[in-house]
């Protein structure tokens, strides 16, 4: 079809542009099949789906348990399933070496050298569990990912129940929550249950995780992107908790340490719970600024009642009610000041953590829908 087009060229000449119409529906049409037949692979993807599943293990002092519970994830090597009909298998096992002591070093290499599968990461010095923990999350390729301790006290027979708790509940983030006691003295059970209670009561919120534990089932990419933002001194529970919503739980049974549970030392241990404190968020902050305005209010309305008692004669005591309405009405000021300082505190600590503004995800549907078996 030709249109003529006197806008270019001299007077008496014309441009015609041959615009193919039966193209452009071709063009419109084949958009639509396309996407039918995404919908078609995605459907045959989770018919046959097996989810792989990478399991990050920090290693500091396990030379004397590692061997073993590398052995018990050898038998998760094969398509297993879960009690719910899922099929998984385990990938990939990821040691990081956190400069660890007693030999562990010579395990890790002799492991690694054993099996492709195992896969070592090296850490240039001591950076304690959460990170290396981080850095095994940061190069795990599953679908995904399970952290597990060194010690033999969590057993990996119970990814599969760990699996079906997430599909179930829909969750990218399981925590194992220990039927039994845990295997510790009474003074560090009695801390640890502090310790937690006070972080899932106090300083999260309300639809934070309910327990939390170092047994974990992650989903990858929910995994990956925690590891790729999260800053220095981050609690990992906390940076999990910028990505994911609504955490799951999943009763298991926990074993004996098979060694002595002597690599955290009462100043690791409260160095442990002060970063979980400090990189809790904002709540901390916020308190301060909550308190700020409750005692400004409330020394105003003293100033208001005292400057009142003053006026019809109950307070003869010269110059206290002028000292005393200046104390509170400074001190109340000085605090709501705090507390407006406390925020822009909150506002750079959630940056310096590398707390993300958003994380792009899969559908969700992609994730939990497909059928069992």
């Amino acid at each position: 079809m030709g249109i003529p087009d006197e806008g270019f060229g001299d007077g008496d000449s014309k441009i015609t542009v041959d615009i193919d119409y039966s193209a452009i529906r071709r063009y419109s049409y084949f958009t639509r099949p396309v996407r039918s037949e995404r919908q078609r692979v995605t459907g045959a993807r989770q018919l046959s789906r097996v989810d792989s599943v990478s399991v990050v293990i920090p290693v500091y002092s396990g030379a004397e348990t590692l061997r073993g519970v590398v052995k018990e994830i050898e038998q998760l090597r094969s398509t297993q399933k879960t009690p719910d009909g899922r099929e998984f298998r385990v990938d990939e096992v990821l040691l990081v070496w956190d400069r660890g002591i007693r030999g562990t070093d010579e395990v890790v290499r002799d492991l690694a050298a054993c099996d492709e599968w195992i896969r070592p990461i090296w850490l240039s010095r001591n950076f304690g569990q959460h990170p290396a923990t981080l850095a095994g999350m940061t190069s795990a390729a599953g679908d995904w990912i399970v952290t597990i301790d060194e010690d033999g006290q969590h057993d990996p027979a119970y990814i599969g129940n760990l699996l079906d708790k997430a599909y179930g509940d829909r969750a990218q983030l399981v925590y194992a929550a220990p039927m039994n006691r845990p295997p510790h003295g009474v003074l560090r059970n009695a801390a640890s249950w502090l310790t937690k209670w006070l972080f899932v009561h106090v300083l999260m919120s309300s639809d934070g995780p309910k327990a939390f534990n170092s047994y974990r089932l992650i989903l990858g990419e929910a995994g990956r992107s925690v590891a790729a933002y999260t800053g220095a001194g981050v609690f990992l529970d906390v940076a999990l908790r910028w990505v994911v919503t609504n955490p799951s739980t999943c009763p298991v049974l926990m074993r004996q340490e098979g060694r002595p549970a002597s690599a955290y030392t009462l100043p690791r241990l409260v160095a442990h719970f002060w970063r979980l404190v400090i990189s809790s968020g904002t709540r901390p902050l916020r308190f301060v600024s909550m308190m700020g305005i409750l005692f400004a209010l409330l020394g105003f309305g003293v100033a208001i009642y005292s400057t009142f008692q003053k006026v019809v004669g109950d307070i003869n005591v010269p110059g206290w009610t002028s000292v005393f309405v200046a104390v509170l009405v400074v001190g109340g000021a000085t605090l709501f000041a705090l507390g407006i300082i406390a925020e822009y505190i909150a506002a750079a600590a959630n940056m310096a953590m590398g707390k993300p503004v958003y994380v792009i995800m899969r559908d969700p549907g992609d994730i939990f829908d497909s059928p069992a078996g």
